[in-house]
């Protein structure tokens, strides 16, 4: 695959980022100062595009997953440990929050 269409799956990934780590977060711990793994981080590129109907070689998701995660060691959002090991420095996904008021409704009725 061309370096242009792999900078554009890069830029769509990027721009997708919640997306990505909501749906990362489903299969693997995103939780603030834990660990994450190169291989996490591949097979879930690898399987995000999967479900967009975009089939890539491998030595692809490694391009693609390289790229993003130099783009969050920048944004201070990941911190490198070794190779292939980084500490999550902030909440990449985001969890759902039950924002529903509980209280009951007041009823209206005439004395």
């Amino acid at each position: 695959m061309r370096k242009e269409k792999l900078d554009q799956h890069f830029e769509k990934l990027k721009s997708e980022e919640k997306i990505f780590f909501n749906y990362m977060h489903e299969n693997y711990p995103l939780i603030k100062k834990s660990n994450i793994f190169l291989r996490d981080i591949e097979y879930a590129v690898k399987h995000f595009f999967e479900l967009k109907e975009i089939k890539l070689q491998f030595e692809d998701v490694e391009y693609i997953s390289n790229k993003f995660i130099k783009s969050l060691e920048s944004a201070g959002k990941i911190t490198k440990l070794d190779n292939k090991t980084w500490k999550v420095d902030q909440d990449l996904a985001e969890r759902e929050i039950n924002t529903k008021e509980t209280a009951p409704e007041a009823s209206l009725t005439e004395s």
